[in-house]
This record gives structure tokens, sequence and C-alpha cells, in this order.
């Protein structure tokens, strides 16, 4: 099937009002849970075989994720599907004022390879919510997930209104050329510009979850042991290569040293001796990311690991002290088991470094004292922040995940996944009635003075005052004024 059979058939899908029926999404969404539920070791079986996962990690962070995901979209789909019914002032008492979330269109949605079940399916199971037809592009180079999804995808869902569409850059500027109705991409900022460029042609708007150099600041003020911990474990899950892990840290000298000591400890206690022979520490993706990632290990001083071999596609997690902003492991996002500390000497001096550089997708910050985490919050800007912890916010589903600036644009999870694949239709519904024509008889000419007033009355904004979809008896209170304010004074406005 060619690129413009599939987009004629993904648009005669969505024409046909199939995917706007909420019954329909919601059997689709079980079916996409069924999938995931009933092959959960063929999961855990493709990303070892992609990333050598090891299977908590691919339990924890990707195929239960799916599941806690979908089961939450599951459980609210009547909620969100519901018109929203806004406050409204008293110019519009009488009125009807409603939200509704309308689908986009035929959406593209494209993930990413590091973590390539998740990526891809958390916003396409949004899209099928949404009510739109979804055409699915999963990353090429993790091969044998794309593979999981390409196979799986049509057994469970409606073959009409959801595709998969698998290659690599030739085939993605293929489907590039075609006009969707939204695009959702996961991946690097490189190819991010590429999509935005391509959706622009066609006036598509767009979602870019993209990345950066996330830094971590660390103080003295807390637990070195603990923080020490929390930061290993959020850089070196999936070998590092995680669009929020910690890029690099900001300390005291001080600090570094204690953060080396206590992380030889921690690896060790880990992973064993010999890190290369524990089944818990993943593989770099493929032979140009370990390339490129073996050229960063020249920077600053090596304080722990730099093992390497190219065979396995393995490179120890590596600290490397004494780091300047010059060096090659601070010009790009690591996306690799290294870990830069960069000195610094108070909490000022890291966010003057943390702005001379571009907006990250997240922000971490080991501190127990309240004013510097403040300080640091209100003076940089990032996609989101997590403090004592890294990660974990990202769990946090009923607030919004996202980039700024260069790490990205839009938002998901939750809620906000919805959303993003939801057009919020305005919409007033008025009364043709004796009463709200009454109402409405001052704005037509011929004007006057005392139409103004009674104009400048209804539509003056007033502090602490709307009115809402309130309990009938107050509406019957505000009809009855109403009546007797047409009844009384409204007739002087029409002579």
């Amino acid at each position: 099937m060619t690129y413009e059979d599939l987009m004629s058939r993904a648009a005669t899908a969505f024409q046909s009002g199939k995917t706007k029926d909420i019954d329909f999404r919601r059997k689709q969404l079980n079916a996409l849970l069924r999938m995931y539920e009933e092959n959960k070791d063929e999961m855990a079986r493709v990303l070892a075989a992609d990333l050598r996962r090891p299977k908590q990690e691919s339990y924890i962070l990707e195929i239960e994720f799916l599941i806690n995901d979908i089961i939450t979209t599951i459980n609210s789909l009547d909620e969100w599907t519901k018109p929203m019914k806004p406050e409204k002032g008293i110019v519009n008492m009488m009125d009807d004022v409603l939200i509704y979330p309308d689908p986009l269109g035929v959406v593209l949605v494209m993930g990413a390879w590091n973590y390539p079940l998740q990526l891809p399916l958390v916003p396409f199971g949004a899209a099928i919510a949404a009510g739109n037809v979804a055409i699915l592009k999963p990353s090429e180079i993790s091969v044998n997930c794309a593979n999981f999804i390409a196979e799986n995808i049509p057994k469970y869902l409606d073959n009409e209104c959801y595709h998969v569409v698998c290659g690599g850059v030739q085939e993605t500027t293929e489907l590039l050329k075609h006009k969707f109705d939204y695009i959702f991409y996961t991946g690097s900022g490189r190819v991010g510009k590429i999509v935005y460029e391509a959706a622009a042609k066609h006036l598509t708007p767009v979602t870019l979850e993209l990345g950066g150099k996330s830094p971590c600041y660390i103080d003295n003020t807390v637990d070195i042991s603990k923080a020490t911990r929390r930061v290993l474990w959020g850089k070196f899950i999936n070998a590092g290569q995680t669009c929020i892990a910690p890029d690099y840290i900001l300390c005291t000298k001080e600090i570094q040293d204690k953060f080396v000591k206590e992380a030889k400890v921690v690896l060790k206690e880990w992973y064993g001796d010999d890190i290369k022979k524990s089944p818990d520490f993943c593989r770099i993706v493929n032979q140009v990311n370990f390339q490129r990632l073996t050229k960063l290990l020249s920077s600053g001083t090596i304080a722990v690991g730099g093992k390497t071999d190219a065979d396995e596609r393995f490179i120890e997690p590596t600290i490397i002290v004494d780091a300047k902003s010059t060096d090659a492991v601070m010009q790009e996002e690591i996306f690799g088991p290294i870990l830069p500390i960069v000195n610094i000497n108070n909490a000022f001096e890291a966010i003057k470094f943390i702005t001379a550089r571009d907006k990250p997708l997240a922000l971490y910050i080991f501190s127990n004292n309240t004013n510097d985490r403040q300080t640091i919050i209100e003076n940089t800007s990032s996609g989101g922040v997590c403090v004592n912890d890294t990660i974990m916010h990202l769990a946090v589903d009923t607030m919004p995940f996202g980039g700024v600036g260069p790490s990205g644009m839009g938002g998901y999870h939750g809620k906000y996944s919805f959303d993003t694949f939801s057009h919020k239709k305005s919409c007033l519904v008025k009364k043709i009635d004796t009463i709200s024509e009454k109402l409405s008889n001052a704005r037509y000419p011929p004007y006057s003075d005392k139409k103004i007033n009674y104009l400048t009355f209804l539509t003056k904004k007033r502090k602490g005052f709307s009115i809402p979809y309130l309990p009938q008896l107050v509406l019957l209170g505000v009809g009855v004024a109403a009546t007797i304010f047409v009844q009384r004074i409204l007739p002087e406005c029409e002579q």
C-alpha cells in the first residue's frame, strides 16, 4: 500500500465518524490493554533483544507504565470526553457555555528507540482515546520492538483506523510529505527540526518531545549517601539512554569528592566487581552511538569506570571529575552512562551556569535548603523540576511532561495526553424567548447612552464574581431578578 493510499484510507476512516463514538474508543483501548497484558513476556524479550534491558527495568519503565497509563485512560474516558462547563459572567447568565473536546483527525505518532514501547504507545493510546485515526511510526533503530508493534497492533485494533508504518529515514521523509492534522514526535532535536519544518508546510500543529543537558545540583545539606544512590539510578538505568537522565552534576569540590567515594561503593553493590558481567546493566543501542560516546571519555579526568567493549557495545558507568564547560562532554546531550561533574561554589553560580545554556528537559536539585531550592526554581527555566530525586516526576501522571525551548514543545501524560490530541471547541447556546430577547435588545440600533450604560453593566468584569453552573435554586433567583430588571428598566432603554 502506498502512502497516498494509506492517507486516503485513514481520512475515509475518520470521515466515517467511527472513532468519534465513545464506546468504539473504549473497545479499542481495552483491546490495547489486552495486547499489553497478553504479551508481557514478549515485550520484555524484544526490549532485551534491542537494549539488553534487564527484566525489572523493562517491566517498571515500560510494560507496567503502559498498562497503568491505559487503565487510567479507560477509567477516565467518560469524564474526559464530557463537554466542559466553564464559569460565565452575568451577561451569559441565561446561556449554556460549553467546551467540547473534539478529535483532531488523522494524527501521526513518531516514537524513539531508547524506550521503544512506552514512548510511541503512550501517545498512540491517547490519540485513540481522543477519537482520532492514528498512524504510528516506531523507531527503526530498536528493530525488534518496532516489529513487535507492527505485528500486534493489527491483531488487536481496528485495521481501518489504526496503522503502523515501519522504516528508516527514507520512509519517514516520504511520510512527512503528507498532511496530518497533528504530529507527535519523540526523539532528538536534530530530527525534531526536520519534523517541525515538514509540519509547517501544512500548518500542522506538533508536539516535540526532545531532550537536552539536564543539570543536577547537589549541595552539602543533603545526605550524600542517599543522594548519590538516587542520582546514579536516574543516570544509569537504560545505560544512561534516557532523555531526562541527569546529564551533569553541579557541586562544590568537597561534594564532588564525597559523591565519587560513595559512587564507587554503590556501583559495586549494584553491579558487582565486573559490571560487564552484571545482568542488570544495559548496552548501548548500536555502534554509531557507542563510537560517539567513547569519544566523550577523553574529557576531564575519569574518576570512576571508563572501561568499554565495542563487541558488546558496553560502556562502564563512568564519572568524570573536574569537567570544564569547554569539554566535548559538555557540548551535547550525552545520552549514555557518562556523568561529568562541574565544580561551582554555590546555588547562584549554579543558576548562572544553567541559564547560560539551552533550557533543559529536566532540572534536578538535591538540597534541604528551602530558600536555595526556591531561588533555583524561580530563576531557571526547564521542562520540569524534581527535588531530591531523579526521573520520578515522570511517573506523576497528574502533571504534564514536556520540554521548553530546545528541549521540546507541548506536554502529555494522563489527562494532558488526551488534551494534546483534542481540539477544545467553544460553544455558546443562547435561548430565543421573550426574556432573552429583551436582554439582547439594547445591542441593536438605534444606539443611545442608556443602552451603553446598560450593556456596560452587563459586561463589566467584577472581582470574585462569576456564574458557573450553580444549583437550581440560585439560578431561579437570578432568573427572577433578571425578569424584574427587564420589566422595570429595559423599556426605558428601548425608548
